[in-house]
């Protein structure tokens, strides 16, 4: 008899955050590291939520609330909700989870077992696949196009197709790419969806984080071309509010699904942190000033960012529409050697940058997206330019 479960073995380590633990120890040691691996704002959490929190604490709000989150916090979702979304969602709809990331993992455990498969566009967030796993379920991947803003093929989807299939997991504004999908494969998707009663998880974490034009919930798409698919949306304060840490996220849809979900997150860990609610209420409904803020920067910081490394030469880099993430094609060096060793993949060349130029990046193989690297670039104008340089004089260095 083995020590440990199967489920160990069958699912992978978060490599992102093996690259942020290894830039957290090389800055501990005093090395000059520049990091674009983290997934978090640089920004702190803004001052009016904190003043919440702390005033939480104070009034003795530390207790355990209601499973599915404090009633103050799941109406102030769906203010927010009606407010940016365009969408009427009652609040026994909406549950309050740990993160965003609880939240897409508990659906998959209440809608999947073993049998079922789930549909995953390749490039991928690194979770995805890992949650269908740990439902029992299997992924099932589909390919997008590099060269038409990671979009899949709606020929593509429907060869993938089985009665074995059993949901469909879509990331816009996406990570790793920071692609936003355009509403015709969005619409195209919920339609085969449909027809096939499929369930769509609509990973929306990064929906505020949108800069060239007016982000669609996929809700309101359905809604608006009368498709009637079952969508669940998951969306999070992480990002938009700075609050990684704080580890609240929300999903809202199907109330059966919801409360399949509440009821594993009333066994897994009761609810959600009591003093990060209080202080979502305030995030979701107050001054929304600072947001704008770090959007406007992000903005600027994309513009740096894809400039610079498509100066490199044989490197492409897509201005993304979303997200804080920058996903540039290295094809060109792959084959090629560093004093004497070959670069065969995406790793070799992110932990090239990491041992040589000390730059931190994620490999994009890790995303299902072999040659290129994503660079996550909350960091200031001049880490950016500095980092990027670094990477330019070690990429000059390869034969």
């Amino acid at each position: 008899m083995t020590l440990l479960a199967n489920r160990v073995e069958q699912i992978k380590p978060s490599f992102t955050l093996d690259m942020v633990t290894r830039a957290a120890e090389l800055k501990a040691q005093g090395i000059d590291v520049i990091n674009f691996s983290a997934g978090q704002p640089d920004f702190n959490t803004p001052d009016n939520i904190i003043k919440v929190a702390k005033q939480a604490m104070d009034r003795g709000d530390t207790k355990y609330t209601a499973g599915a989150g404090t009633l103050e916090l799941r109406e102030a979702v769906c203010t927010k909700v009606k407010r940016e979304n365009n969408l009427i969602i009652p609040y026994d709809r909406v549950l309050i989870s740990n993160g965003e990331k609880q939240s897409l993992s508990l659906a998959c455990q209440a809608l999947f077992q073993k049998g079922d498969e789930v549909i995953i566009f390749k490039p991928y967030w690194v979770s995805f696949p890992e949650f269908v796993t740990l439902a029992d379920a299997t992924p099932v991947f589909v390919d997008t196009n590099r060269n038409k803003n990671f979009e899949p093929d709606e020929n593509e989807i429907k060869t993938k197709l089985s009665g074995n299939i059993k949901g469909i997991i879509v990331n816009s504004p996406s990570n790793p790419t920071g692609a936003i999908w355009s509403e015709k494969i969005l619409v195209k998707i919920l339609k085969l969806a449909k027809r096939n009663k499929l369930v769509v998880i609509s990973d929306e974490c990064y929906e505020r984080l949108v800069f060239d034009k007016k982000f669609i919930s996929i809700e309101k798409l359905n809604q608006d071309h009368n498709i009637g698919a079952n969508v669940l949306t998951c969306m999070s304060l992480s990002k938009t509010y700075s609050m990684t840490g704080w580890r609240i996220g929300y999903s809202f849809g199907d109330k059966a699904i919801i409360d399949g979900m509440t009821k594993i997150q009333s066994q897994a860990t009761s609810c959600a942190n009591s003093i990060s609610q209080a202080a979502g209420v305030e995030a979701l409904l107050g001054d929304q000033s600072m947001v704008s803020i770090m959007i406007k920067k992000f903005k600027e910081r994309r513009d740096l960012i894809v400039f610079l490394l498509n100066e490199i030469n044989g490197v492409n880099c897509d201005l993304p529409g979303g997200a804080f993430y920058a996903f540039p094609n290295f094809d060109n060096y792959l084959g090629k050697s560093f004093k004497g060793k070959k670069i065969e993949n995406s790793f070799d060349l992110s932990n090239l940058f990491l041992d040589i130029a000390k730059v931190v990046t994620v490999p994009g193989d890790g995303f299902g997206a072999p040659g290129h690297i994503r660079f996550s670039y909350p960091v200031s104008k001049k880490l950016i330019s500095d980092g990027i340089d670094r990477v330019k004089i070690i990429l000059e260095q390869l034969n």
